[in-house]
């Protein structure tokens, strides 16, 4: 359903005679001379242009809009003095954190107002390259569903050089999509300290967006800094925790995405800082949302009404919701309630309370109270499944060698990404890291399942409370590869073995058994099932973690999958060895005295 705009000169002349009936059938419809397919009868129709409510009908024909009004239709529907507003539109998205495939994303995110998302398949490409993106372009085509999926291709494929994923994306790679109707620039740009130094490989991707947009990620950066991030064409920000880091962008032009995820949520802190002067500029995003908290709190519906609590009027936040959003992205031909916009709409009986109770995508019912009114198929790709492709370990590639007792561990901070780096006394036997059950210090190893290098990176965890147990997954942030932690070579052996037996996923053992196991097939990252399905799964594994010690503090899988991100402070565990992200380089785990 996605109708993209064309920036390159107007549609070819192929298209023209489709495209002068579509008008000429607007206007027919908006004179009033020809019935509309369907109009809404008595609606509260939100203007997100002028801030007002208007009341009348809205007139639909091919999908489009024509007016609003007083008008008679083929089909009518009375919404009894409900509220019409534009389709939500989520700015910034990684699928892959719901765990589940496009198909089945839309199939929970539609009736919950969402129509249109802008999609970062990083995570996906970090295991699969091209074919990853290509995957979720292929799975989220139009005709199969009733979302509109555009596409930001990852711009940091390894994130950093410090690991190995699965992929390594150049410039002249992201430049055989750049030009696809619903790839619309380059995503999340993490790499800032290449921008700022005018890296070349950095400048080739950036030169590739030209004329597109270009996601940031630049939480950190300030005054020239900041200044040369903007001026390489960086235009959008999610990672602002501050208003004064949200301001300091506004000033140079950029957009700002108010996020409200799973991992990070933003929006208390930053909707303090919308006003009347800067409110354009800002929009809403997700990024990373997991099954559970979509099914309970909604997706950008929640957003909204959150930020309706916090004292932002109701018919603003709307506006951030869609409209700024399309302008953003420059998809304008979504996100008002007006002649000549797509259909995508939304109902609801109250402003403040913002739940909505039906959806239209393109000017048809596609969701109400809550519930799909439509089937999604798969569509299945060799290049995303299969992807668990590590060499065979042994025990004795579970061993930690130590030069001496002292160890630089990864201490854990309760509801936090960040980690400390401590010096602790250990026990070693025969030159050997040894658990201590009387010490909460736990193996951790990252090994690199893509290309079967062998490569093993060795670690300690403390604060985890793990015993007699041993968990590992393949979500790993960002390269995605192996990760497991445990007291015992036994227990880190048996989950090992059950990741490689079910093709990636999640696995929990106890006392050297496999007590619980999820797979997820598609890139070791999500699962072809239904969210409700998966959501129930993962809760039932969360439990078993908890059963075997882990401490309520941490979420047993995803406290687990931020251990090897090598961009989040202060100390993290790749492929390649322990990663000290302050300094930016590699340390040792055995410490002299």
């Amino acid at each position: 359903m996605a109708k993209v705009q064309d920036f390159g000169g107007g549609l070819g002349r192929a298209e023209r005679p489709a495209q002068k009936a579509r008008i000429k059938s607007r206007i027919d419809v908006a004179s009033g001379r020809v019935k509309a397919d369907l109009v809404l009868k008595n609606a509260r129709i939100v203007s997100v242009f002028t801030e007002e409510i208007l009341e009348g009908d809205v007139a639909i024909v091919g999908g489009e809009i024509a007016g609003i009004g007083q008008y008679e239709g083929v089909e009518e529907i009375d919404l009894g003095g409900r509220y019409v507003a534009p389709g939500l539109i989520d700015g910034h998205v990684h699928i892959e954190s719901s765990m589940v495939t496009p198909a089945q994303f839309a199939k929970t995110i539609l009736p919950r107002g969402t129509t249109t998302i802008i999609a970062d398949p990083h995570e996906i490409a970090n295991v699969c390259g091209l074919g990853g993106i290509q995957y979720v372009l292929d799975n989220s085509e139009a005709a199969h569903l009733p979302l509109d999926v555009f596409v930001m291709l990852p711009s940091c494929v390894p994130s950093t050089s410090f690991e190995n994923a699965g992929a390594k994306l150049l410039a002249a790679d992201l430049e055989t999509l750049i030009d696809h109707p619903r790839v619309l620039g380059l995503g999340e740009m993490m790499d800032y300290p290449a921008v700022e130094s005018a890296s070349p490989e950095v400048i080739d991707k950036l030169a590739i967006a030209d004329g597109k947009l270009i996601d940031g990620h630049g939480p950190v950066i300030k005054d020239k800094g900041l200044n040369a991030y903007v001026a390489g064409g960086v235009r959008t920000e999610h990672e602002c925790t501050t208003v004064e880091e949200m301001i300091d962008r506004l000033r140079l032009g950029m957009y700002i995405q108010i996020r409200e995820g799973s991992a990070a949520r933003n929006l208390a802190e930053l909707v303090a800082g919308v006003n009347k002067d800067n409110v354009r500029r800002i929009f809403f995003c997700t990024d990373d949302r997991h099954p559970g908290d979509i099914l309970v709190e909604g997706h950008i519906d929640n957003n909204v009404r959150l930020a309706i609590s916090r004292g932002l009027p109701p018919i603003t936040a709307i506006k951030m919701a869609t409209l700024n959003a399309a302008e953003a992205y420059r998809l304008y031909d979504r996100g008002a309630v007006a002649p000549g916009y797509q259909a995508d709409l939304i109902v609801f009986d109250d402003l403040k309370a913002f739940n909505v109770e039906m959806v239209f995508k393109a000017g048809r019912l596609m969701a109400e109270r809550g519930k799909a009114l439509f089937e999604v198929s798969e569509i299945v790709s060799d290049a995303v499944v299969n992807t668990v492709n590590f060499k065979p370990v042994s025990t004795e590639d579970l061993k930690i060698p130590m030069e001496t007792d002292f160890a630089r561990v990864i201490r854990l901070l309760p509801h936090s990404l960040v980690t400390e780096s401590a010096v602790r006394k250990v026990v070693t036997e025969d030159g050997y890291f040894k658990y201590d059950e009387r010490l909460d210090i736990l193996k951790l190893l990252v090994i690199e399942r893509h290309h079967a290098t062998g490569n093993i990176g060795r670690g300690l965890v403390e604060g985890f409370g793990l015993k007699d147990g041993a968990i590992a997954t393949t979500i790993a942030h960002d390269s995605h590869n192996l990760i497991v932690i445990g007291d015992s070579n036994e227990n880190l052996m048996a989950a090992i073995d059950e990741i490689r037996r079910i093709g990636g996923g999640i696995a929990m053992v106890k006392g050297g058994e496999v007590v619980a196991s999820m797979p997820l097939p598609i890139g070791g990252l999500m699962s072809d099932e239904p969210i409700e399905l998966v959501d129930q799964k993962l809760k039932d594994l969360l439990e078993v973690g908890y059963s075997l010690g882990v401490k309520r503090v941490y979420d047993p899988v995803m406290t687990l999958a931020f251990l090897a991100l090598p961009v989040i402070p202060e100390i993290k565990l790749t492929d390649v060895g322990l990663f000290d992200v302050n300094k930016f380089e590699f340390v040792p785990l055995s410490v002299k005295e």
